[in-house]
């Protein structure tokens, strides 16, 4: 890199790609975003692309983290996962130690889908997933409520879920 030039921040960097975004890339990642297990052969023809040309774009998007995974979405209730809900948590103590603490605790914890650290009343919303309220019951008291610093814990429970997405919305970058 030349000295004078300047060296962006990675959320700079990323925001400046999402810029260049074309409309081939956009449709790419809308199709992956609708289904991904389109075939490579079918991904190219819907978006007017050789296969060579599809592959370079991919590489690109995966390389520059717009593709993050390709994962298969599953139907919880299908499973027997019947409760949803929404766990915010506020700690005692806010010192790196607990903090980390709660975090590397959450990170093992399979009913947790999502942890978001939060701005306001509490530090963290948890989205999990249990099979019943016996087991909701026994996850926040026992796997929740007993990690060291762990304060108030308030939960929700879904009753409907109006809109599910995993799609983000690109015509809006």
């Amino acid at each position: 890199m030349p000295e004078n030039a300047v060296q962006l921040s990675p959320t700079l960097r990323n925001s400046e790609f999402l810029r260049q975004l074309d409309r081939k890339d956009r449709q790419i990642l809308h199709l992956l975003q609708e289904s991904g297990r389109l075939s490579r052969a079918e991904l190219a023809r819907q978006v007017n692309l050789s296969a060579p040309g599809l592959q370079k774009r991919l590489n690109k998007l995966e390389g520059n983290g717009c593709i993050d995974r390709y994962v298969a979405l599953v139907n919880r209730e299908a499973l027997g996962l019947d409760v949803l809900c929404f766990a915010q948590v506020t700690l005692a103590r806010h010192q790196p130690q607990c903090v980390a603490q709660f975090c590397d605790r959450v990170r093992e914890l399979p009913e947790v889908l999502e942890c978001h650290h939060l701005s306001g009343e509490f530090d963290y919303l948890l989205k999990v997933v249990v099979a019943n309220h016996r087991h909701l019951a026994q996850f926040l008291s026992v796997q929740i409520a007993q990690i060291p610093g762990v304060d108030r814990i308030r939960t929700s429970i879904v009753l409907d879920e109006i809109k599910v997405s995993t799609s983000l919305p690109l015509d809006s970058i």
